[in-house]
């Protein structure tokens, strides 16, 4: 199992695709969304942590994308005929979207502490870095589920969409007290909100609440059992 996360870490880091939609695009929109008017360093540390979470998003879930071309062209049978159990093979493929992710938060953090002069204490930076990691591992679990789920075409779009659709309501973009009463309620237990809100607990001198790892559990038991799921039916079809 280890030599498999070795070449699929290898395979994705390479990918420039990877590179420009997990890396830059998270700094670039971060520096644009605190250099417009006015923003003061609250919202400067505050849209660094969402950024770094959504940066950690995209490039979780990109493992998905390249599992649905794993399909296409028969990786997946070869699989079979290893030693791997489902279980697995699914780990592997989570570990390696847990490795993929960490260019995303370092990117971001070190554009909020260089560019926007960002300030927190040293086990801020390196708690909040840590938490945003282990916290993107529900999201790799659900881009693979859909990347074994779906033809690799149609895991490209449903992962875009689940991406930007988390990422807007779970309020990665923009703080969730702008939401109208109901939405913020719904957006209370989304997964991405939770996602943030373990980073965004540290900047404030605070351990994330409990309610906070709940949620985040039961969507990860979620996302681990659909994607378990799909690659069984996956192997079955293939």
């Amino acid at each position: 199992m280890f030599a498999y996360l070795r070449l699929e870490i290898r395979r994705t880091l390479r990918d420039p695709g990877y590179v420009i939609s997990a890396v830059a695009v998270p700094v670039l929109m971060y520096l644009l969304f605190t250099n417009l008017g006015e923003n003061d360093g609250a919202w400067r540390t505050q849209s660094m942590i969402g950024m770094a979470a959504y940066g950690a998003l995209g490039a979780a879930m990109s493992t998905g994308t390249g599992v649905a071309e794993d399909k296409t062209i028969g990786w997946l049978r070869q699989l079979r005929i290893t030693p791997m159990t489902p279980r697995e093979v699914v780990v592997g493929r989570a570990l390696n979207g847990s490795v993929t992710v960490v260019p995303s938060i370092v990117a971001v953090f070190a554009a909020g502490g260089l560019v926007n002069g960002v300030r927190m204490a040293a086990w801020q930076w390196a708690a909040a870095a840590l938490l945003l990691w282990l916290g993107s591992l529900p999201f790799t679990l659900l881009g693979l589920g859909n990347g074994y789920r779906l033809t690799a075409q149609s895991t490209g779009v449903v992962n875009v969409a689940c991406n930007l659709g988390l990422s807007v309501l779970g309020g990665l973009w923009f703080p969730i007290a702008l939401f109208p009463d109901w939405l913020r309620t719904l957006a209370d237990y989304t997964p991405t909100h939770r996602f943030a809100d373990l980073g965004v607990s540290v900047t404030e001198h605070n351990a994330p609440g409990l309610l906070t790892v709940a949620v985040l559990l039961c969507w990860l038991l979620a996302f681990g059992s659909y994607a378990v799921v799909s690659y069984r039916r996956a192997a079955r079809t293939a």
